[in-house]
């Protein structure tokens, strides 16, 4: 006669205990990867590469609504150094904001992930660039089944990504080739945004922001492989530094510079706002006082505000669909 009672108390205690688990199970991974909600169509972990074994992927973020026309793309290059982040960051309250807003303005956004630079490695910032460069190479090459346009591409980075950005912005299409496959793909940057991003490595009085008498080069093991002979130190500077490939015929160009900025000072962005006065290249240059790295306040709030940044940002693009 106990049995039924002891029955009925181990069913009542299996179902208090499963919906605990099934919320459990429902919890995301501490480490999964992150990606826009945007409501639309997304294409996730499209591979664009394999290199050396190893596949390459990136996101592609569709704006809502029925297509009748390729879109145009806006392709983010993250920042971390050149040895670090993902094109998940994509997702974080510093960039969510200006893409989901591109995204609802018409605009496809493809995130990037390319090689990272590490200590030892054969792996250097040239390979990040080439392999975003191939990235936009697969994208237009696949431009019709994937519904962007390979005429109108626009490029956005921060940091590291923000020299990449510059990189993909100044550069023609054939330089730095990377995938034989991808050697011949032709594609137009219509403009790009760099958000406190270097762009000049042989000059390291730019990255001196005190001017002090000690400074050490910080990214130079970056550019040079461990193999790298000693006498192509300059050569391969002058090829990672965006603002050799300016000239009055570039596509336009935003870059956005804090003032307080320790880890890629303002001397940037003013170094290639001279030279662009000098050619009569269309770069804006916006100063965000206050500010450090990755618009971290400094003294006082930024002036502009965060907010005004992304809609600096967002309008240059858009006005130059």
């Amino acid at each position: 006669m106990r049995t039924l009672p002891l029955l009925l108390v181990a069913i009542a205690a299996a179902a208090l205990t499963r919906p605990a688990l099934s919320q459990e199970a429902q919890k995301p991974e501490k480490n999964a990867p992150a990606y826009l909600q945007t409501g639309a169509q997304r294409k996730l972990d499209f591979v664009y590469k394999q290199v050396l074994g190893r596949e390459l992927c990136l996101d592609l973020y569709y704006p809502p609504g029925d297509r009748d026309a390729p879109c145009p793309l806006v392709i983010y290059t993250h920042g971390g150094g050149w040895a670090a982040g993902s094109r998940h960051g994509v997702s974080k309250r510093l960039f969510e904001p200006l893409f989901s807003r591109l995204i609802e303005k018409g605009f496809c956004v493809a995130t990037v992930d390319y090689r990272l630079w590490n200590k030892g490695r054969k792996t250097s910032m040239r390979d990040c660039v080439i392999d975003c460069k191939d990235a936009a190479r697969r994208l237009a090459q696949q431009g019709r089944s994937l519904g962007v346009d390979p005429q109108r591409f626009f490029v956005m980075g921060d940091s590291a990504g923000g020299q990449i950005a510059q990189m993909l912005t100044l550069t023609s299409p054939e330089v730095l080739p990377g995938d034989p496959e991808l050697a011949d793909v032709s594609y137009r940057v219509v403009a790009g945004v760099s958000w406190y991003g270097p762009c000049d490595f042989e000059n390291q009085d730019l990255f001196n922001h005190d001017d002090r008498p000690d400074f050490k080069d910080r990214f130079g093991a970056r550019i040079l492989r461990p193999d790298s002979d000693p006498g192509e130190k300059t050569s391969l500077y002058r090829e990672m530094s965006p603002i050799n490939y300016l000239t009055k015929d570039s596509p336009p160009l935003l870059m956005v510079q804090g003032d307080q900025d320790t880890t890629i000072p303002v001397k940037h962005a003013l170094a290639m706002q001279q030279r662009a006065e000098a050619l009569g290249a269309p770069v804006e240059v916006v100063i965000v006082k206050n500010a450090g790295h990755n618009w971290r306040r400094v003294g006082a709030d930024i002036d502009p505000p965060f907010e005004a940044i992304v809609d600096r940002s967002a309008r240059f693009i858009e006005d130059h669909r």
